[in-house]
């Protein structure tokens, strides 16, 4: 009998130790981070060292590159922005064919008309080749993801784009919108589609959603009395006017002089 009550304090005694241990070893524990260490993955392009990787990518490669090389239209003469002062023949086309083929689109959508097309010299990433036009010439001169945006602007904020252009003193590509620069750098003759500037009229002007937003320092945009984005890439206006023609013709039309 004594021995079995020193046993069952001793069983006592093991159960509250082993309540114990599983209640330390079951609460939450801090951790605290002491050092972190990294090191450099070089990344290479020889296909020999992963043949695995390369055959599995090289039939979308393959089918990329064959939809980016499918011809689309002949450019008979190189177009690039670095040349001209107040206009290059690649801006003049880019503006041209944003108000064109945007028109279109706005016509049908608002039964209104844009009035004007302005974008921006930097916006330009490459030259137009002489030769073969591809879809691959479209995404390498307009990389970017920018659609085109119609803006109801009233004519003093016309004014505040000549105003701009002048400051800036670049080869902004422009469509519908003509002017003379004065020797006092102030613009006169202003013309929109061939009519004399009205500053009581509201104008649409077309340009891309980064300088709708205030890109480049274009400020007027805010004072838009409208907005409507087309769901229209800049990129895909090129490739649709591409498909479109089968020649390229850079504008030869002048938009911009000085006394």
């Amino acid at each position: 009998m004594v021995k079995l009550k020193k046993y069952n304090g001793f069983l006592k005694l093991f159960v509250i130790f082993l309540t114990f241990f599983l209640i330390v070893s079951c609460s939450p524990k801090n951790y605290n981070l002491t050092k972190i260490e990294g090191k450099q993955l070089p990344v290479t392009e020889k296909a020999a060292e992963t043949p695995e990787i390369e055959n599995f990518i090289k039939p979308y490669r393959d089918h990329i590159n064959k939809d980016l090389d499918n011809v689309l239209a002949f450019c008979p003469e190189t177009l690039d922005k670095s040349t001209g002062k107040w206009q290059t023949s690649i801006g003049s086309l880019l503006a041209d064919v944003c108000l064109q083929r945007g028109n279109l689109v706005f016509n049908a959508r608002e039964k209104k008309n844009i009035d004007l097309c302005l974008l921006n010299h930097g916006g330009i990433r490459a030259i137009l080749p002489k030769g073969n036009v591809t879809t691959r010439t479209a995404f390498e001169i307009m990389p970017f993801e920018n659609n085109l945006v119609v803006l109801g602007l009233k004519g003093e904020q016309i004014l505040e784009i000549t105003a701009y252009i002048i400051k800036e003193k670049k080869p902004q590509p422009l469509s519908g919108l003509t002017f003379t620069i004065t020797k006092q750098n102030t613009a006169k003759d202003i013309l929109i589609q061939g009519k004399p500037l009205d500053l009581n009229k509201v104008y649409y002007v077309a340009t891309n959603d980064y300088l709708a937003n205030g890109g480049d320092s274009m400020t007027f945009f805010a004072k838009s009395t409208e907005k409507f984005d087309l769901n229209y890439k800049l990129r895909n206006v090129l490739i649709d006017y591409f498909k479109e023609v089968d020649t390229v013709l850079a504008p030869k039309n002048i938009r911009i002089t000085e006394e």
